[in-house]
C-alpha cells in the first residue's frame, strides 16, 4: 500500500479527526497555519528558514494549540521538538503531535505526555487552559477577558499581528482583566511597541472598559480616556498617526500652543498624546508654575501609556514621576526596550516585572529585524593632552596640561582632524547605499559630522547629492522632521544617511535601516 506524504496525511487523515473533535465545527472555533517567524535575514538578500506551525487550534480568538504534522510514513515523535517549539513561541500550554494515526500529546504546565486517542475539543482545551486561572481570580477576570478576546484586531491594510505582539497585548490584557494597576512590557527597539499599545487600547475602547467598570462589569457604560504619553514629540506624534483608527473625533494631540490658544487644557476626545515636557509646562495668571496636567482630576483618564518609560518617568527622583503619581488611580503601561539592570531598576520598582519581553536577540532571529554590525573605530587619539603649539587643530577652550578623554571630544573640545579620520574609517567599511543612522554626542556635533559625511561621499563618487546625508535634532525643527519622514520611505534612496544625537536614541520606524552605527 503506498503511504501518504503529508499533504494527504493532512487532508485524509489529521483533517478529519480534527474535525470530529470539534474544531471547525463549535461556534468560534478555528484551524489555522501559523507562519510564526519569517527566518533570519541573511546576506545577499536571502533568509534563513521559516517557522510555521501546521496547525494552530484558536478557541474564542486565542491560540489554545499548535499541531505538528508528519506523514504517515514517519513516527510522530518527529515532531514533537517542532510542537513543543511552536506551543512555547505561541503561548499555548498544549502541543501535539501527529502522522495522521498517533496523536501525541504534551501539555507544557505540568509536563505530561502521551498517547492519546483524540484532540481535546474547544471547550475541553479552553476549561484546561484557563479553569484553574479562573478559580484563583476574581470573578470580573473571566468576563473582562471574554469580551476583550470577542473585540478583533483593528487589522488596518494588510496588518496582522506578529506571533510576540499578540502574546505582548493578551498578557497585558489578561492583567488589565485581572485588576492590575501597573504593567510593563518589555520589547525590543523595532518590534512595534506602539501597535501593540493600540491594540490594547483599541479593545479597551470597544469593550467599554473603564475604571469605574473594572470591578463592576455589568457598568460597562462610557468608553475609556486614553492617555499616550511620550518624551519626544517624534514619539507622540508617531502614535497620534497610528492611532488614526479610532477617528478624528476621539483623539486629540495636547499642544502648548492649542492650550494657550483655547485658554484650556482638551477634555473633549478619547485618546490624548503629549509629551511630559509639556504636561510639567503651564502657569497661572499669577505667573506661578501650574502644570497643565493639574487641570484635569486626578482619575480623569482611565488607562495610561508611558512610551519609553525607563528615561525618567517612573524613576522617584525625576520630575516626571509627579504626573504619574498624581494620576495614580489609572491603570498604567510601561513600554521599554530596556531589560531589567542597575541603572533602570526604579522602572521595574514602579512597574513591577514585565508581563512580557521580546529581547533584541529573539527578533534578529526570527526575522524581524534586521541584524547589524557594529564597527569599533580603532584610532591613535583616545586621550589629549593640550600643548600650546603642538600642531594639532583644537575647537573649544582647551587648558594647557590638561589630559582629555573620549568622554571630553566633541563636548568640550573638538579635534576636526580626529573627527576627519574617524568618518572616513567606518565609510570605507560600509555600504554606502545602505540607510545609515550615526548616532554623535551632540547636535553640533552632529552637524560637524554629517558635512564631513557629505564631503567624503562626494570625494569617494557615491553621490552628488548634496542630501546624501542630513542632520536630525531637535535643532533641526520642521525641516528635520520631514528629512526623516523622507528617510523612513523604503522607496526613496535620498537621504541615505542620517546623523543625530539624542533625538533618535528611543527609536523609530525606519525598516530599511541596516546598519545603525
Amino acid at each position: 500500500m503506498t503511504q501518504r506524504n503529508e499533504a494527504d496525511t493532512r487532508a485524509e487523515l489529521i483533517d478529519p479527526k480534527l474535525k470530529a473533535d470539534g474544531w471547525g465545527e463549535v461556534a468560534e472555533s478555528f484551524i489555522r497555519r501559523e507562519v510564526i517567524c519569517p527566518g533570519r535575514i541573511l546576506t545577499g538578500g536571502k533568509r534563513g528558514a521559516q517557522v510555521a506551525s501546521d496547525y494552530v487550534l484558536v478557541y474564542k480568538g486565542r491560540k489554545l494549540a499548535a499541531v505538528e504534522a508528519k506523514k504517515e510514513a514517519l513516527s510522530y515523535s518527529e515532531g514533537v521538538r517542532q510542537a513543543k517549539d511552536y506551543a512555547a513561541r505561541l503561548q499555548c500550554r498544549i502541543a501535539y503531535a501527529t502522522n495522521g494515526h498517533e496523536i501525541y500529546q504534551i501539555d507544557r504546565l505540568t509536563g505530561e505526555e502521551s498517547l492519546v486517542e483524540h484532540y481535546l475539543s474547544p471547550q475541553a482545551l479552553w476549561s484546561l487552559t484557563f479553569d484553574q486561572q479562573d478559580k484563583q481570580a476574581p470573578a470580573f477576570k473571566t468576563i473582562w477577558r471574554d469580551r476583550f478576546s470577542t473585540i478583533p484586531f483593528e487589522c488596518k491594510g494588510d496588518w496582522t499581528p506578529r506571533y510576540y505582539q499578540e502574546n505582548a497585548i493578551n498578557n497585558a490584557l489578561d492583567a488589565i482583566a485581572a485588576g492590575q494597576q501597573r504593567l510593563l512590557l518589555t520589547l525590543a527597539t523595532g518590534t512595534g511597541k506602539t501597535c501593540i499599545a493600540f491594540q490594547i487600547a483599541w479593545k479597551l475602547f470597544h469593550s467599554r472598559w473603564s475604571l469605574s467598570a473594572q470591578t463592576a462589569p455589568d457598568n460597562a457604560k462610557r468608553r475609556p480616556r486614553i492617555l499616550f504619553l511620550a518624551d519626544r514629540n517624534i514619539l507622540a506624534n508617531q502614535a497620534f498617526n497610528d492611532f488614526a483608527p479610532f477617528g478624528d473625533d476621539a483623539i486629540v494631540r495636547i499642544e502648548p500652543s492649542e492650550i494657550k490658544k483655547k485658554g484650556r487644557v482638551p477634555k473633549n476626545a478619547s485618546v490624548f498624546f503629549t509629551i511630559f515636557q509639556t504636561f510639567m509646562s503651564g502657569t497661572d495668571e499669577a505667573g506661578n508654575d501650574a502644570p497643565y496636567f493639574g487641570e484635569y482630576p486626578e482619575d480623569f483618564f482611565d488607562f495610561i501609556i508611558i512610551d519609553e518609560c525607563h528615561r525618567g518617568g517612573a524613576n522617584d527622583e525625576g520630575n516626571w514621576r509627579g504626573i504619574l503619581d498624581y494620576f495614580s488611580p489609572a491603570v498604567q503601561l510601561g513600554l521599554t526596550a530596556t531589560p531589567k539592570r542597575k541603572d533602570n531598576v526604579d522602572t521595574y520598582a514602579y512597574f513591577g516585572e514585565a508581563v512580557y519581553s521580546y529581547t533584541l536577540k529573539e527578533g534578529i532571529n526570527d526575522g524581524f529585524l534586521t541584524p547589524f554590525k557594529v564597527y569599533p573605530i580603532v584610532g591613535t587619539m583616545d586621550e589629549y593632552i593640550y600643548t600650546p603649539g603642538d600642531g594639532v587643530v583644537v575647537q573649544g577652550e582647551p587648558e594647557a596640561g590638561k589630559l582629555y578623554k573620549e568622554g571630553d571630544f566633541n563636548r568640550v573640545i573638538t579635534i576636526p582632524s580626529r573627527e576627519q579620520k574617524r568618518v572616513h574609517y567606518w565609510m570605507d567599511r560600509v555600504n554606502p547605499n545602505d540607510k545609515t543612522l550615526v548616532f554623535c554626542a551632540t547636535q553640533a556635533h552632529a552637524g560637524v559630522v554629517r558635512d564631513y559625511i557629505n564631503q567624503y561621499a562626494v570625494k569617494r563618487g557615491w553621490t552628488t547629492n548634496s542630501n546624501y546625508c542630513v542632520r536630525v535634532t531637535a535643532n533641526d525643527g520642521a525641516a528635520g522632521e520631514n528629512d526623516l519622514k523622507v528617510f523612513q520611505d523604503n522607496e526613496k534612496t535620498i537621504p541615505t544617511v542620517l546623523t543625530t544625537s539624542r533625538k533618535l536614541s528611543t527609536g523609530v520606524d525606519a525598516r530599511s535601516v541596516d546598519a545603525p552605527l
